[in-house]
């Protein structure tokens, strides 16, 4: 274990008292240390190695003190605060642990360190009731403020009928009322400066130019934007916690419902962890189905992004145009699949079905069809002058800024930076395709936009590749963990019938371990974060999503531009409030 360049270098900078090391499932470095050498070990990875790991991918927790299994724990622990960081030059990550021992432990902030720490803490505190002291405005960020306990803690319940009746008197919601009125004292703004009072705006929760629920309080000077304070957790729904109550294969249509216009996309990054933690190999045949239904997906996102991008900037028709050929990848989609939005088809170690007769003609119509749309899109969205305007040098970060804020996807590209997951980490054979990465330059609304339309044209390409060199062989896995077993073999034998009955129903018994597979999603990298107790369903299931990362650059990105641009930077931004909330 210790012969791996990160882990010589961290020994070699603070000992091996003070480190303790866990092998992994999926390879990634796993290092435990001590609470009071955190925010040092973390700025030593982030500022002092070569090629550092300049981002913090994702910050979570775990409440272990259920665990049956516990010999994969080298330390004593009643939670653990686990940090996944990304180094771009060593192209991969790291992942640190921190023990902590009571009911309501306390561990060093690091928002000095990242910016978007501050997020990830707060929903830490939210979900566990871990403080981190030194935050600068620990409140829970995805639950209503009067919630009593914290819902990823082992003891709170998972469902409403293990509470009791939900009473709502006319005290509650004078409460409720109170605690929705946005009090600038409370996060250290003020209601006006030397030459000028300041005028605090609500736009949302149900702005159209929101998409969804989410609330933005601004903060003005007349039409210039000040400051902004996102106000999230509309739409949150405790997917995480559904992860860690299903059975592992039962939880695959929930992860439909994150990025809802991505589909199997979510099914794909909770699958490859599952496969990994089971030890499964996918087919090859499997493999280039889940691509060409991945990439049919990642065209619909990108349509829905692109006409309610066009209808946020004032224009009205490209929305009409774009979903009317969204309707044309559905199509496709429903006859392979028999869904649309939700199509739920992938399955650990392999999809559902095998493909139905004719469906390559539906592809290659498709293929014909859809780049003279492209095309006329071009013309009427990206040249026309108005929208230029609109977005031209506006919401503008760039690469280093972007990777401080967890930027990921076409935003991290917009900036210049050639990354893609796909490309930088192949998972489902990406690596056989042949197609490129486009980037940006100035990292503003228009290259975001940019970068989109031109990775449908990539999509394009893949799909054609799909169409053409789809090999034979078996759609799904023969491992006796894949789930549900093949139908045909169930007439054969009572056992046979036995097993699939148990296989569907119980489901499978994943070893005990953890992984954490990224992925190139439509919005940006997703993950799913899982940790088995050899059961049957996940001890930890956590969701990294792209527009949580997102949502809380929105206030750096937009200081100093009027409301009117803020429309825009959130159009460019391509966000959908299930992947933000979960």
């Amino acid at each position: 274990m210790h012969n791996t360049s990160i882990i010589s270098q961290l020994i070699e900078r603070f000992g091996e008292n003070v480190l303790t090391f866990q092998p992994a499932v999926d390879g990634i470095p796993t290092v435990w240390v001590d609470k009071e050498k955190i925010t040092t070990v973390l700025s030593f990875l982030k500022n002092e190695v070569p090629r550092p790991y300049r981002m913090l991918y994702d910050l979570t927790a775990v409440d272990e003190r259920e665990r049956q299994n516990r010999s994969s724990l080298p330390l004593k622990t009643d939670f653990t605060v686990v940090y996944h960081l990304t180094s771009f030059g060593r192209n991969e990550d790291i992942r640190i642990k921190v023990a902590l021992e009571g009911d309501y432990p306390t561990i060093p902030s690091v928002t000095r360190l990242w910016a978007n720490a501050n997020w990830y803490e707060r929903e830490v505190y939210d979900m566990f009731g871990i403080r981190f002291e030194g935050h600068p405005f620990l409140q829970r960020i995805l639950m209503p403020r009067n919630w009593e306990g914290h819902p990823l803690r082992k003891e709170h319940p998972a469902r409403a009928t293990e509470m009791g009746p939900f009473v709502f008197t006319e005290d509650d919601r004078t409460a409720a009322d109170e605690m929705l009125q946005f009090k600038p004292e409370e996060w250290g703004m003020t209601r006006s400066s030397d030459d000028a009072d300041f005028m605090f705006l609500n736009l949302g929760p149900d702005h159209p130019g929101t998409h969804g629920l989410l609330r933005l309080v601004l903060q003005l000077e007349g039409e210039e934007i000040v400051d902004i304070v996102p106000d999230i957790g509309y739409h949150h729904r405790g997917a995480e916690k559904m992860g860690e109550r299903q059975t592992w294969h039962k939880f695959i249509p929930y992860t439909d419902r994150i990025d809802y216009t991505a589909g199997v996309i979510n099914n794909l990054a909770y699958l490859l962890s599952v496969e990994k933690l089971a030890g499964i190999q996918v087919p090859p045949r499997a493999q280039v189905i889940r691509v060409m239904l991945a990439e049919l997906y990642r065209i619909a996102s990108h349509l829905v992004w692109y006409g309610t991008f066009a209808q946020d900037l004032g224009q009205i028709s490209p929305v009409f145009y774009t979903f009317n050929d969204r309707e044309r990848v559905f199509d496709i989609i429903s006859a392979i699949t028999g869904g649309r939005m939700h199509a739920n088809w992938f399955r650990i170690g392999g999809v559902a079905q095998d493909l139905p007769v004719g469906w390559q003609q539906l592809v290659a119509d498709f293929l014909k069809h859809f780049p003279k749309s492209l095309r006329e899109w071009d013309q009427v969205v990206m040249r026309n002058r108005i929208i230029k305007a609109r977005t031209i040098g506006i919401g503008v970060f760039n690469t280093d800024e972007a990777i401080e804020w967890g930027a990921t996807g076409p935003a991290l590209r917009a900036t210049g930076f050639e990354w893609d997951l796909r490309k930088k980490r192949p998972y489902s054979g990406y690596d056989q395709f042949e197609f490129d990465i486009p980037t940006g330059q100035h990292g503003d609304c228009y290259d975001r936009a940019k970068v989109r339309v031109a990775e449908m044209w990539q999509s394009l390409r893949i799909i054609e590749q799909c169409m053409r060199m789809m090999p034979d062989g078996p759609y799904k896995s023969d491992h006796p963990l894949a789930t549900p077993p093949l139908k045909e073999r169930t007439m054969y034998d009572i056992e046979t019938l036995i097993n699939h009955f148990i296989g569907v129903s119980w489901g499978p018994v994943i070893p005990e371990g953890e992984a954490m597979i990224q992925i190139e999603a439509a919005k940006g990298s997703n993950a799913y974060y899982l940790i088995s107790d050899n059961n049957t369903s996940a001890y930890r299931c956590r969701i990294r999503t792209p527009s949580f990362a997102h949502i809380q650059m929105v206030p750096f990105i937009s200081r100093g531009y009027t409301i009117a641009d803020l429309l825009a930077i959130l159009g460019a931004v391509d966000f959908v409030l299930a992947d933000l909330d979960r």
